[in-house]
């Protein structure tokens, strides 16, 4: 990410979607690891519920970085 925010003036939509992407991966790290705090099954499917679908954003937004989505395509 330090690479990229370096590299990539703020106008430029990467910068932005590298900030995001950072930001997900730490929801999704600490949705994963207060699965195991909490004991209240449906809770804890939530949690882990919650991780899936923002691991799909995250790869969305990774996939507009590098181009390789079709539909995201510049």
């Amino acid at each position: 990410m330090n690479a990229v925010k370096a590299a990539v003036p703020k106008s430029e939509p990467r910068h932005h979607t590298a900030r995001i992407t950072q930001m997900l991966d730490g929801v999704i790290k600490h949705l994963r690891e207060d699965i195991s705090k909490i004991s209240e099954p449906k809770a804890q499917a939530l949690f882990e519920t919650s991780a899936e679908v923002l691991i799909g954003l995250r790869t969305a937004f990774q996939h507009y970085e590098a181009g390789t989505e079709e539909g995201l395509r510049r």
